[in-house]
């Protein structure tokens, strides 16, 4: 069940670290995945007494690798080497079969080649850096730092000693080595993603200083692991004691990692924690039956979740920050000149751009470094999610998304940047000068009366 990780494995998958461009020039290779898990398929059954009918008829093991909760959806092993893809267009062709797809694994995006972070700065840096003003911090924190919302960081672990995080990590869980101490695992400059999830809470605390972070592993010291691990881990986050009725989950979701595919499984899962009443028809949704349509989460509370957009620097989709879902954030980032980082993913599907460029935050054992990658600018949008749910705790994670998007602005032609001052009902941030010229190089901060209209600041 997803509320009682014991037992389960983790297998290899590229689900993507979004990390690049950073100050040191050490580049590593990135390790080759195959495109999915080998021998087993994932399968979703219209009721749980098809099993034995369907293992039979399609050469399976009957004896599930792993099962979704109490849900007809399992992780069954191929006993007569059918590839993985081919074995799931065979079950589509069977009524009793919702939906088939293999455990999807896939490359980082950032091809061959990653950098990983310079070590450097202090507390005083990280505190002062350029990311502040850029998107309003300061005058956020006049109206709130968080105090009472949980933030899911699910990534490589986390140093919970580390200054900026010591006191407010809660104690989490390891869906990679299946323990209950979900700390980082690997070496600095042996392992390119060591300190990746540490560097990620550290920029959620950067936002939002008084929120407690939930840390959940579901990435190894390679930054990989597979989707059907992600799905458990979302299920686990917004209620890991297992009890629906005691509000231990989290209030937002970090996802600083991504993949190419799509799958019917990580769509379920995402409306089911995120709890909005799914109207879209992606062709995807349409084949979950509806006692399948429970939020996972305490009664009355789903949680936004915010997604990496991925550094190809390019337009083509990735998940699960193209999901479309109400409540789900896809987020790239930006410069501090105010422009899309060049490795930064854009297009339609992206709806807002956060600092992404050289960003200063914690690291495993408590020194500092600079990091690139919409795998940074994620967080801070977590923590701007957490600072509006803290004011508004009774709005749905689709209004708090919408509050985050609509009040986002700067140049035409870009993704709109947060604000993280105006989503709390503030005046709009006004970007400093750089060099004497408006950053991104046009009226990036437009009169009042040209600007979008603003809420007044939320009571619930």
């Amino acid at each position: 069940m997803q509320n009682n990780p014991g037992g389960r494995v983790v297998r290899v998958l590229a689900l993507v670290l979004a990390l690049i461009l950073g100050f040191d020039d050490r580049l590593a290779k990135a390790q080759e995945l195959n495109e999915y898990e080998p021998g087993e398929v994932v399968v979703k059954l219209l009721q749980h007494g098809d099993l034995p009918g369907v293992a039979t008829d399609f050469d399976l093991d009957p004896t599930p690798l792993d099962q979704f909760g109490a849900r007809p959806i399992y992780r069954l092993r191929i006993l007569d080497g059918t590839p993985p893809p081919d074995k799931a267009a065979a079950l589509l062709t069977d009524s009793r079969v919702l939906y088939a797809e293999p455990n999807y694994i896939q490359q980082t995006p950032e091809g061959q080649q990653r950098v990983s972070w310079a070590r450097g700065g202090d507390a005083g840096d990280y505190t002062g850096q350029w990311v502040g003003d850029f998107i309003g911090l300061p005058a956020a924190h006049t109206v709130t730092r968080g105090v009472g919302v949980i933030v899911a960081v699910l990534d490589t672990g986390i140093d919970r000693n580390h200054p900026v995080l010591a006191g407010r990590v809660l104690p989490g869980y390891d869906f990679v080595d299946m323990d209950d101490d979900p700390s980082e695992v690997g070496e600095h400059d042996v392992d390119i993603t060591y300190g990746h999830g540490t560097h990620v809470a550290g920029l959620v605390a950067l936002a939002a200083p008084d929120v407690q972070i939930l840390p959940v592993r579901v990435l190894d010291r390679d930054g990989a692991g597979n989707l059907w691990v992600l799905a458990e881990a979302l299920a686990y986050a917004v209620n890991p004691d297992g009890n629906i009725n005691t509000p231990d989950g989290a209030h937002v979701i970090n996802l600083s990692l991504s993949t190419q595919r799509q799958t019917n499984l990580l769509d379920e899962i995402l409306g089911d924690v995120i709890c909005e009443d799914d109207d879209n028809d992606d062709g995807i949704r349409a084949v979950r039956d509806d006692d399948d349509d429970d939020c996972l989460a305490s009664p009355g509370q789903g949680a936004v979740v915010i997604a990496a957009a991925g550094n190809r620097a390019s337009t083509t989709p990735e998940y699960p920050a193209a999901e479309t879902q109400p409540g789900l954030l896809a987020v790239t980032a930006n410069t501090e000149a105010d422009t899309l980082a060049d490795f930064a993913n854009f297009g339609a599907w992206v709806q807002v751009a956060a600092p992404g460029d050289r960003i200063l935050s914690s690291v495993p054992g408590g020194v500092y470094g600079a990091w690139s990658g919409t795998s940074m600018a994620a967080p801070l949008v977590a923590g701007q999610a957490a600072l509006v749910r803290s004011i508004a705790p009774l709005w749905s994670a689709a209004q708090v998304s919408d509050r985050i998007r609509t009040t986002a602005h700067g140049p035409l032609g870009e993704p709109p940047r947060i604000d993280v001052a105006a989503s709390l009902g503030l005046p709009p941030t006004t970007r400093p000068l750089l060099d004497g010229k408006t950053p991104g190089g046009g009226d990036n901060n437009p009169a009042p009366e040209t600007r979008r209209l603003y809420l007044p600041v939320m009571t619930g």
